[in-house]
């Protein structure tokens, strides 16, 4: 049976007509960098966010960068993230001289927990309360990034409460969560600024690099119109400030209109998979689906499980991989523990919650064209394994 891990091609005969139609209207005014469509998006996408502002850029991780560059991260500067994420969370912050202090995750939803991110900022002010952070001399608390992880966007009335009390910005990183919801409000809406992906693979992907960000702050979204274009200020050619490339072309806005024509349908039918996935696996012997909490909304970004230790998983891959069936691991070394972040001293053992899920979690083929009969023919595998 042949199950792609994501049907980009189901999806693209559905709107085939219409992003060939877009895609010509580009080609027919020739403003291929931040023509008309991009500032299109940014108002749909806003409106359906809830946001003031939003901003097309180039890729998520330029999203993450400009929004730090905009929030004014710097060396000497501390920004508290999780460590179990994509490696550009924490990129960004290094990138700008900044050092990333990791938090580790919520056991059930693989989100920042907001208890433990109390308590390493209490440890990074001096509490002697077994958290372990970087031993660098002069560090400034700044901000924190949170990470809506697989869909599902992080418990931000905690964190949020945690970032006023201690006076640190908030940003979400919903590179996965685009669609998501906590607590009835949508992922993209929950933070200072918000940055998401439009990479292929994500919820709402182009067909090549883009991102977004989001703000309801009039003065951050001048900065990160600034920082987009080289630091550009009124007039063009004067630069006021430092900045990147960080532009979206007009094709891929023209691809991301036609996609958010169906996107919140997809968003049902991956409820839909991802609720015959609950059914098919509940009943497996140590295996543990992923669930979302009461009042939140997950967009199923990826449908991670955890298997029972790193020797079930193993013969869950394999018995997947004989069959034909993708079985990627997201993420399987936590940013504590990657060689570029070797310098801030983190072992094994400082993130134990990260480091459990990175040793058990597995993913399997998700996305909104998913039939139940390759859904049973996937959990039998994993049964019989």
């Amino acid at each position: 049976m042949n199950i792609p891990f994501i049907d980009l091609k189901k999806q693209y005969s559905r709107i085939e007509e219409q992003v060939r139609g877009n895609m010509d209207a580009v080609l027919e005014h020739g403003a291929y960098i931040m023509g008309p469509e991009i500032s299109a998006l940014e108002k749909r996408l806003a409106e359906y966010c809830g946001t003031k502002h939003a901003l097309g850029c180039a890729s998520g991780t330029d999203a993450l960068t400009l929004a730090l560059m905009a929030l004014d991260v710097k060396p000497g500067d501390a920004v508290f993230t999780t460590p179990f994420t994509f490696f550009a969370t924490a990129e960004a912050i290094a990138l700008l001289g900044a050092t990333p202090i990791y938090v580790d995750i919520d056991p059930v939803t693989f989100n920042i927990d907001p208890e433990k991110l109390e308590k390493t900022i209490e440890a990074f002010k001096g509490s002697d309360n077994g958290i372990s952070i970087p031993k660098i001399e002069g560090l400034t608390a700044k901000g924190i990034i949170t990470v809506g992880l697989f869909g599902l966007p992080a418990d931000y009335d905690a964190i949020r409460a945690i970032a006023d009390k201690h006076g640190l910005f908030l940003v979400e990183d919903a590179a996965q969560s685009f669609g998501g919801e906590n607590k009835g409000r949508k992922s993209c809406s929950l933070g200072d600024i918000t940055c998401t992906s439009f990479f292929p693979a994500k919820p709402l992907g182009c067909y090549g690099d883009g991102g977004m960000c989001f703000t309801d702050d009039d003065k951050l979204i001048e900065r990160l119109r600034s920082h987009r274009v080289h630091g550009q200020g009124p007039d063009r050619y004067n630069n006021v400030r430092l900045g990147i490339n960080g532009r979206l072309d007009s094709l891929q806005a023209a691809v991301l209109q036609a996609k958010f024509d169906i996107f919140p349908e997809e968003v049902e039918l991956r409820d839909k998979v991802a609720a015959t996935y609950a059914e098919l696996l509940k009943d497996i012997e140590g295996l543990t689906p992923p669930s979302t909490p009461e009042g939140d909304r997950s967009v199923w970004a990826q449908y991670c499980s955890l298997a029972k230790d790193a020797a079930h998983r193993e013969r869950i891959q394999a018995a997947l991989k004989d069959k034909g069936v993708a079985s990627p691991i997201y993420y399987p070394i936590p940013l504590h523990l990657q060689t570029a972040f070797k310098d801030l001293g983190y072992k094994v053992g400082d993130c134990p919650v990260s480091e459990d899920a990175a040793n058990r979690i597995f993913a399997i083929p998700m996305h909104p064209y998913l039939e139940r009969e390759q859904q049973e023919f996937i959990a039998d595998i994993i049964r019989n394994a």
